[in-house]
């Protein structure tokens, strides 16, 4: 089994018609396994790429991004892979990240792999970056570690890292999801590495799904729940600070 096949690709979404099958035809000259998630879309997005060598899974009705990745993971899983790779639909991350994505990945088997957005403001909208930022100095105190990216959704999940995290997705807790594996993951010992990747926002893609109050909020309600419960957490805010817990691997 080559690396192409030893991880599976795992692409949510809602309503992505109009850039969804440039994502998975450039995503294919990478993987050979490609998962996508179709989360009750409206607009024929499955029939973008119904003729494609892809896993295609359909949700009846639109149950929210953290079910899709959850329910393609699982899929991943089950076919066996030994990492499973995650990117979105509206053509915002480059496919052609993925080999720097995987080779961070094998180099680190037990870090969760991250591509990190944030290093090129000026490209994103100046409310998800400021919505970003806030995020992260959040999720790195309750994870113990310094977080580069804590929104980004192009990652590399070792499949051990799901043997010990359990989670129950819900539509009202969508984009929680990303963060709140962030902290799990580290609470079982698998910290963050971040890759620097490009990142483009189409003319022709959909508005995002992502709202900076309302789900900026939900995270921090999450994030307040699990220091609460952890008495605050001071060794994480101060190892959040110290800049020795997590990776940047720039070189690959």
């Amino acid at each position: 089994m080559n690396e192409r096949d030893e991880y599976a690709l795992v692409i949510p979404a809602y309503n992505e018609a109009a850039t969804i099958r440039k994502v998975v035809l450039a995503a294919l000259r990478h993987l050979g396994r490609v998962i996508v998630v179709d989360d009750g879309s409206s607009d024929g997005t499955s029939e973008q790429v119904s003729d494609l060598p892809v896993t295609l899974l359909h949700h009846p009705e639109n149950l929210g991004k953290a079910a899709s990745l959850f329910n393609g993971m699982q899929t991943a899983l089950q076919l066996g892979a030994k990492g499973v790779v995650t990117m979105d639909a509206d053509g915002q991350h480059d496919p052609a990240d993925i080999p720097r994505l995987l080779m961070a990945a094998d180099a680190h088997p037990d870090r969760l792999v991250i591509g990190s957005r944030l290093w090129n403001r000026e490209v994103i909208p100046i409310a998800r970056y400021r919505a970003n930022r806030f995020a992260n100095f959040w999720i790195a105190w309750a994870s113990g570690q310094t977080v580069e990216d804590s929104q980004s959704g192009f990652r590399v999940y070792p499949a051990q890292l799901f043997r010990h995290c359990r989670f129950k997705p819900s539509r009202e807790r969508s984009f929680v999801f990303e963060s709140e594996i962030i902290i799990e993951a580290a609470r079982h010992g698998f910290l963050c590495a971040f890759v620097p990747v490009q990142t483009t926002y189409p003319e022709n893609a959909r508005l995002s799904h992502f709202r900076p109050v309302k789900d900026i909020a939900r995270i921090t309600r999450m994030v307040a729940w699990r220091l609460f419960i952890r008495g605050f957490f001071l060794p994480g805010l101060w190892r959040s600070l110290s800049r020795n817990q997590s990776l940047k691997l720039g070189k690959y």
